[in-house]
């Protein structure tokens, strides 16, 4: 099983920038897929992004809604994965997830009952 621990979250104005990070601790970080999902309230959860197990040369995915804006990224070696949101929007606003899927299957990349490992959440508040 692998702990993740997400950070980077917090106030923004629309238009602005942030980073978050997923801090994983466990033995198949490295062999998993990533993917970063969020909630917005009264919604479900929905997929953002996905990173296959790769490394830096691993293939990516991304919701309509944040293709050409967000940017998915891992470092194995550090265990650790990241999101870059650029242009970001107040329907951005969520909480947002980290999660892994192991063993990977890349068909389930926007299924979040593929990936069974999660972290807390970091809350992402855009303003208008």
């Amino acid at each position: 099983q692998v702990q993740l621990v997400e950070s980077g979250g917090g106030l923004v104005q629309a238009g602005g920038s942030l980073r978050l990070s997923c801090a994983a601790s466990g033995r198949t970080f490295s062999n998993s897929h990533m993917g970063w999902f969020r909630q917005a309230p009264g919604k479900e959860r929905e997929f953002a992004a996905g990173i296959s197990s790769g490394g830096s040369a691993g293939a990516t995915y991304y919701a309509e809604s944040v293709k050409g804006r967000f940017t998915i990224s891992r470092d194995n070696a550090k265990s650790t994965g990241y999101l870059q949101m650029n242009s970001l929007k107040p329907e951005d606003t969520a909480v947002y997830y980290c999660a892994v899927q192991y063993p990977p299957r890349w068909r389930d990349i926007l299924d979040p009952g593929s990936f069974g490992s999660w972290g807390q959440g970091t809350q992402v508040t855009v303003s208008s």
